[in-house]
């Protein structure tokens, strides 16, 4: 059977970039960041490679607030191969936590509906992994909020892309000592004998 799909097809995508996405949710008291390789790229001043799509997490709790900073969006409920148009004040299925949205024929931005709370970050894949959300996030100097390097490469050890290699190898030498202890203790506790590790060690 073949998944149900709303909105415009999947190559449509011309998401925003960090900075638009923080002009459109100016003001939302949510704490909201950018994740995955764009939050790298914002952490280091740089486009280091190109960006298919823009990804931001919030705690589920915020997600009404950034919802209704969205209003000029068509948003959608994405998961299993599945995109469902999600109407407004509509709940997401409780299975699901990416939410798509839409400017008329082009996908924006990703949110991702995150565990954790305004003052403590968790890791989606593990919630036991937790920190202080100030140790975790980080603000550019044009007030972007972003995932720290540590955090994006977590979630990118899990899936080992070309793309999650190529982020690896120009970030993990810029880490700092703290960082990269961190990145090395979790990934060794969740992800034991991974590839990664002898390039983390001191």
């Amino acid at each position: 059977m073949t998944p149900h799909w709303d909105g415009p097809p999947l190559e449509a995508w011309d998401a925003w970039t960090p900075e638009e996405a923080a002009a459109r949710l100016a003001g939302v008291a949510a704490p909201w960041c950018v994740v995955g390789g764009w939050a790298l790229d914002v952490w280091l001043g740089r486009e280091s490679r190109v960006h298919e799509d823009l990804e931001i997490a919030v705690p589920k709790p915020f997600l009404p607030q950034m919802r209704a900073q969205m209003a000029g969006l068509d948003l959608y409920s994405v998961g299993d191969g599945e995109v469902l148009s999600l109407a407004p004040g509509a709940e997401p299925p409780e299975d699901k936590h990416q939410i798509w949205g839409a400017e008329g024929d082009a996908w924006r931005l990703d949110v991702m509906a995150e565990p954790g709370d305004a003052e403590t970050w968790v890791f989606r894949r593990d919630e036991s992994v937790t920190a202080p959300r100030a140790q975790m996030m980080g603000r550019s100097p044009t007030g972007v909020p972003y995932l720290k390097p540590e955090g994006a490469l977590l979630y990118k050890a899990a899936k080992l892309r070309p793309k999650d290699e190529a982020d690896f190898a120009l970030f993990a030498p810029l880490l700092d000592a703290g960082a990269k202890a961190w990145l090395e203790a979790v990934v060794s506790r969740l992800y034991p004998g991974h590839r990664w590790l002898g390039r983390l060690a001191p």
